[in-house]
């Protein structure tokens, strides 16, 4: 099934203009989820919010939106205040800056978004992916929608760009609110853990390699309720015991790596015998 674009911007940057679609990069509707049932008799249960003080139940339409600014002391807000607040789409994500790629943390990575040109875009998308391409830098901007302001992420792949959303700096915690003890790392320490490094390096990520094995077991068992079968738990593995000399635990994962055969020879097929040697060998056998 061909994708289907979510929504219409322009791309700016100095005085050029290039009119893309919106494609949303990752599929949330993949993930299972589970209705709450009345164990009685299985029905739908539907939400209900109930008043703290008067202990009953509130229509949506008697509900209006307050901040909490001190314990249990709010301001309210009408839905025109609320409205008057919110940022005006603009359609458009205006770059203001080119960084380096390398030079944003993924921490900052949010929502990401294919971009495709729109009608009379294919060549200035062309001409502005490649050349973020060849400079290894992105783009940095400014992007509008649903009320909210968001800093936006252009960055070149292979087939196209991507339109990554970011967080804004007060919503990622800094790595120094954690307590981390400089320790000493012993050379011979260092150089058995590049080589285990160096053992299972790859060129390059391949997301196919990786698959959800619990997504895969809720679906199992989805199908066997479905088809009326017992399920049967599986006792959870005993936890091996913790290794404490780290250069030994190097050592038996250098072991188990280099007695591990190969991928490519683990995925490799028997070798299916030819005809003449099929032949050949009943020959031999008479």
């Amino acid at each position: 099934m061909a994708a289907r674009s979510i929504a219409t911007l322009t791309v700016s940057f100095g005085l050029v203009s290039i009119p893309v679609k919106l494609y949303s990069a990752t599929e949330a509707s993949r993930a299972i989820s589970f209705n709450l049932l009345h164990k009685g008799c299985g029905s739908r249960l539907k939400q209900q919010y109930l008043c703290v003080k008067e202990e009953v139940p509130v229509a949506r339409e008697d509900m209006v939106k307050g901040y909490e600014f001190a314990k249990d002391q709010y301001v309210v807000f009408t839905p025109e205040e609320l409205k008057a607040l919110e940022e005006a789409g603009t359609h458009a994500a205006e770059i203001t800056e080119f960084v380096p790629i390398e030079s944003i943390d993924p921490v900052y990575f949010d929502k990401a978004y294919y971009l495709a040109p729109d009608k009379g875009g294919a060549k200035p998308y062309a001409l502005f992916a490649r050349a973020l391409r060849e400079s290894k830098r992105c783009a940095l901007g400014r992007w509008a929608a649903r009320g909210k302001q968001y800093i936006v992420m252009i960055r070149p792949v292979e087939e196209g760009l991507v339109m990554q959303q970011l967080l804004y700096a007060g919503e990622v915690r800094s790595i120094r609110e954690l307590e981390i003890p400089r320790t000493e790392v012993k050379e011979a320490e260092l150089k058995l853990a590049q080589q285990l490094i160096e053992q299972q390096a790859a060129e390059r990520f391949d997301p196919a390699a990786y698959t959800d094995q619990v997504r895969a077991r809720v679906e199992a068992a989805v199908q066997k309720k479905v088809e009326g079968q017992e399920i049967t738990m599986l006792d959870a593995p005993a936890a091996g015991a913790q290794v404490i000399d780290l250069m030994e635990a190097l050592r038996a994962s250098l072991e188990k790596r280099s007695a591990q055969p190969a991928p490519a020879e683990v995925r490799k097929p028997p070798k299916r015998a030819q005809p003449a040697e099929t032949a050949a060998r009943k020959s031999a056998k008479k």
